[in-house]
């Protein structure tokens, strides 16, 4: 039995050009997300439409290196759409509960903070027993 001499080369440049590709383009999304968050935090940017516009590109940006992780680095890039649609759905289903959740928190925070004084008030007073009942014979810790 005679063995082929011929050696085959496996070309690896198609695939380590995406991967730099890749790398740069989630570095520069990045730098540009430090950049604007310290730009915000040295500004000291009162609250107001351009404090929100900046925090809107920031989310964008982060929209978008998460597609270039999901997409190339867990391979979802050329796959079929029901496997996609597979992880996407349930994802977006987990991001929209924690959004519940944090408004339904904030929600209760607000409202457990906006109390009646006259009633929070009452409620810590002690009671006072009524004239002619049993209640008012009852030993108190005063007249022991």
């Amino acid at each position: 039995m005679e063995h082929s001499t011929t050696s085959h080369t496996v070309h690896h440049d198609s695939g380590t050009k995406e991967i730099w590709r890749t790398f740069w383009i989630l570095l520069i999304l990045t730098v540009v997300e430090l950049a604007i968050g310290y730009y915000m935090y040295a500004a000291a940017l009162p609250a107001g439409f351009f404090k929100n516009l900046l925090k809107g590109v920031i989310i964008i940006l982060m929209l978008a290196k998460s597609f270039y992780i999901v997409a190339y680095f867990m391979h979802l890039k050329g796959e079929i759409r029901n496997l996609i649609m597979t992880i996407c759905v349930p994802l977006l289903l987990f991001v929209w509960f924690i959004i519940a959740f944090l408004l339904d928190g904030n929600s209760y925070r607000n409202l457990k903070n906006n109390y009646d004084p006259y009633h929070m008030e009452q409620s810590v007073k002690p009671a006072e027993p009524k004239e002619g009942s049993k209640e008012t014979d009852a030993v108190t810790p005063a007249n022991r």
